[in-house]
């Protein structure tokens, strides 16, 4: 099985993710041995937002690590474990929240896809990109 970077490359629908991810020098942490669940945002969440705005984060490599930490939560956190908890911790610091009254939200992004298993995690499919508190706004 492929690790969380090699699964969510081949699923092609990650490109700018992982653009964001290798320039905030985070591509070990997703290669790495343990266990961690990815709330990862398509390539149409992430055109959603202004280029010029993304193109702001690339030059902010600490605040592009904290938006692309936020959507990491250590654990090997499936879709059975999201119906049971109403947050959950990110590596970014803060915590996100999880909302399962219609579907699984997390935040304000809906979950299209669970359970995509990597070797070292798990991959859930998200349509909007998560913003931690301390750089929202900016």
């Amino acid at each position: 099985m492929a690790d969380l970077v090699e699964t969510a490359a081949s699923a092609g629908s990650f490109k700018t993710l992982l653009t964001v991810v290798e320039a905030a020098g985070l591509l070990d942490a997703l290669k790495s041995p343990g266990s961690l669940a990815v709330f990862a945002p398509t390539d149409e969440a992430f055109a959603k937002i202004p280029a010029t705005t993304i193109a702001s984060w690339m030059e902010d490599i600490p605040k592009l690590k904290k938006i692309v930490a936020y959507h990491v939560v250590p654990g090997d956190v499936r879709s059975d474990d999201l119906l049971q908890i109403d947050e959950a911790p990110t590596l970014e610091g803060s915590v996100i929240a999880i909302d399962n009254s219609d579907g699984v939200k997390v935040n304000d992004a809906k979950v299209l896809q669970q359970d995509i298993l990597a070797d070292n995690g798990v991959i859930h499919v998200i349509d909007t990109v998560l913003m931690p508190a301390l750089v929202a706004g900016h």
